[in-house]
């Protein structure tokens, strides 16, 4: 029996088993390599005759991944990511000073783009790259610098910065209110009057909807039961204030990303503090350790971010009313 060989497969070979598994077609495979279709075949060959496997069930129209094909691509395609991505953020550390993050698409929209507004005229030679997604980004992914995440304690990463609580509070815009006091909209002087006026909901069958939506304000004022005159449904948190501001209900805001406008005049809370609710969740700010050098302090660039950062949540956390954490800025949660 032939000794296995140990000698490390080349990355050309890997590229181009894994153009020809995403495409399933040499031909195809070899246009996005900007190769002749021969080439490819000869690297495949080559690379099943490595492995002493055969990677692909090769029929007249259709090419199809072997059980060897499937297993090998579960390691490559990341493999390939996580290089090509670490080869992008060499090439751009070359260049303009950047910075990566990733948080949710609300407050991204509510709370974080209206500051780095700020940010961005203090330090114009730092370039900002934004995703705001639903999808949780990894913590070990090397395109990103910080997460800002919003979860419970439990669900905080390692190396968590607390940045402010979550507290919910209804809102309606100041047109409304106007209308309201003027007696040209039904009154809203305590929680039982909502049920003669549109709730804006969002949409979330996930469970942080049961201590995050309006079934749980109700159920703290006592009215559980209550059925407004109707709800009206959106996706998102930033679309629910949209719609609040456009005069279309009453909606249950995240006190941290409206309170800019509740102290422009925009928005406005029916029954003030007194009825505001506080939820186990919270924001945080998760700077990744590969953004910081060698285990040392992270890039100027970065820490220059975090500092900002660092001073809006204490703005925040003073205007919700929250007392400042008992554990010094930047201390890690457990």
């Amino acid at each position: 029996m032939n000794k296995p060989s140990t000698r490390p497969l080349s990355l050309d070979f890997l590229r181009s088993f894994e153009a020809v598994a995403r495409r399933l077609s040499f031909s195809a495979a070899a246009e996005d390599l900007h190769l002749t279709q021969p080439a490819i075949s000869r690297q495949i060959k080559s690379l099943e005759e490595e492995l002493g496997a055969a990677l692909f069930n090769r029929g007249t129209r259709r090419v199809e991944l072997t059980h060897a094909g499937q297993s090998l691509l579960r390691a490559v395609e990341p493999m390939l990511g996580r290089l090509d991505a670490t080869v992008r953020q060499i090439r751009l550390a070359q260049g303009r000073a950047q910075i990566s993050l990733s948080t949710f698409p609300s407050f991204a929209t509510l709370w974080l783009m209206p500051r780095l507004t700020d940010f961005e005229r203090s330090h114009p030679g730092i370039d900002i790259r934004l995703s705001a997604t639903d999808r949780l980004a990894d913590t070990d992914d090397p395109e990103l610098d910080l997460l800002l995440r919003h979860c419970r304690p439990e669900r905080a990463p390692p190396g968590s910065e607390r940045m402010f609580g979550e507290v919910l509070t209804p809102v309606v815009s100041a047109r409304m209110a106007d209308a309201i006091q003027r007696g040209d909209a039904p009154p809203l002087s305590t929680p039982a009057d909502l049920a003669h006026h549109t709730l804006v909901e969002v949409e979330d069958n996930t469970p942080a909807a049961s201590v995050l939506a309006w079934p749980a304000w109700l159920s703290a004022q006592g009215l559980a039961h209550m059925a407004p005159r109707r709800w009206y449904s959106v996706n998102f948190n930033h679309q629910q204030i949209q719609a609040v501001v456009a005069g279309q209900g009453v909606g249950l805001a995240w006190l941290p990303m409206v309170h800019d406008a509740l102290a422009r005049g925009e928005l406005v809370e029916p029954f003030g503090p007194a009825l505001r609710l506080r939820s186990p969740f919270a924001y945080w700010m998760v700077p990744l350790q590969h953004a910081a050098r060698a285990g040392r302090e992270p890039r100027p660039e970065l820490a220059a971010l975090l500092a900002f950062v660092r001073q809006h949540a204490a703005e925040t956390r003073r205007a919700i009313g929250e007392s400042e954490p008992s554990d010094a800025p930047g201390a890690s949660h457990p």
